[in-house]
């Protein structure tokens, strides 16, 4: 039986940046990131996202172009993509595409597994002929705890994913970049990055001949799917301690939210992926779709956040791009 959430302060997370007189504003706008839809051919039990097979959120194409077009007029040079499974979205590759012409470094967020999907064998080459930076979600080293979090049999794949990635050049040429995400399998913090770092590389290496560029340490918000963990567990009120017990301060001026903007599967904006999820819109403000602002106002706007950012400032802190410090 699920344990009843205690009643905690509305936003201790503000509570942590009054303590430390900080203020959290967005700084210049340096990246877009996509959501394309929700569907994914997984069902991940720490999944924030709430993705997986039977999700019907998908973004259409005439939603993706009014987004190429803004990001044109814009000049944005960096596009994340992710989902779901984005590659999963039969709009991606045509929307990728766009961002290139644009001169737009992109970057596609992969499961892995989706790589041994029908219709998907080319899309290692594909990837590689693009050069897109890949960052990929494998929770572990070890067969044990990816399935934990992921399914049975996915270890497998994704071991036979990373080969497939390796041998057109991802993780072993400079061109190609091959990042890798870890996120703890339970209510605890990442360890130090590089060290998990140097373990990875080592067993990967060892067990199964693999090469890869970079480890992402990654914690895990208490919001969808890993919120409702926590509650079944009873480890919900102490899991928002110990990340209320460890906010650092040093996180905040690197946080992702600070220059990036989140786009939802309808065009819809918000300060990062996390709010996309809570549905908190940018600024804590009315919804409003991309193509309704101006990328050159948005420096020096307020960012809404919840308790859930305490997930993002805990210990070395958290982000897109792995550990803050």
């Amino acid at each position: 039986m699920s344990q009843p959430l205690r009643k905690i302060p509305v936003n201790p997370f503000a509570a942590c940046l009054g303590q430390h007189d900080l203020t959290l504003t967005r700084a210049p706008l340096q990246a877009l990131q996509v959501n394309v839809g929700k569907l994914c051919n997984q069902a991940c039990h720490h999944c924030h996202v709430d993705a997986g097979p039977k999700r019907t959120e998908i973004m259409t194409w005439e939603t993706m172009a009014r987004i190429l077009d803004w990001s044109a007029r814009h000049r944005i040079r960096e596009a994340d993509i992710t989902g779901g499974a984005p590659e999963i979205n039969p709009h991606f590759r045509r929307f990728v595409d766009g961002f290139l012409a644009q001169g737009c470094q992109v970057t596609a967020r992969c499961n892995l597994t989706v790589l041994l999907e029908p219709g998907q064998k080319d899309l290692p080459a594909w990837y590689a002929a693009r050069g897109i930076r890949l960052v990929c979600s494998l929770p572990c080293y070890t067969r044990e705890n990816v399935e934990a979090q992921r399914g049975k049999g996915v270890f497998d794949k994704s071991i036979e994913a990373l080969k497939r990635l390796n041998a057109v050049g991802y993780g072993r040429e400079p061109r190609l970049p091959l990042d890798l995400v870890y996120n703890p399998g339970g209510a605890f913090l990442p360890g130090p990055q590089a060290k998990l770092e140097a373990d990875y590389r080592e067993r990967l290496r060892a067990d199964h001949g693999i090469e890869f560029t970079h480890l992402r340490t990654l914690t895990n918000l208490p919001i969808n799917r890993f919120a409702h963990w926590l509650g079944r567990e009873g480890k919900y009120d102490a899991y928002l301690d110990l990340l209320t017990e460890r906010f650092n301060p040093e996180t905040v001026p690197g946080l992702m939210c600070r220059h990036l903007l989140s786009v939802d599967w309808r065009g819809r904006v918000y300060d990062c992926d996390f709010n996309q999820m809570l549905e908190l819109p940018l600024a804590g403000r009315v919804p409003r779709h991309l193509w309704d602002i101006e990328a050159q106002k948005l420096a020096g706007e307020p960012i809404a956040t919840g308790s859930h950012c305490l997930g993002c400032t805990a210990g070395a802190g958290s982000s897109c791009g792995g550990a803050l410090i």
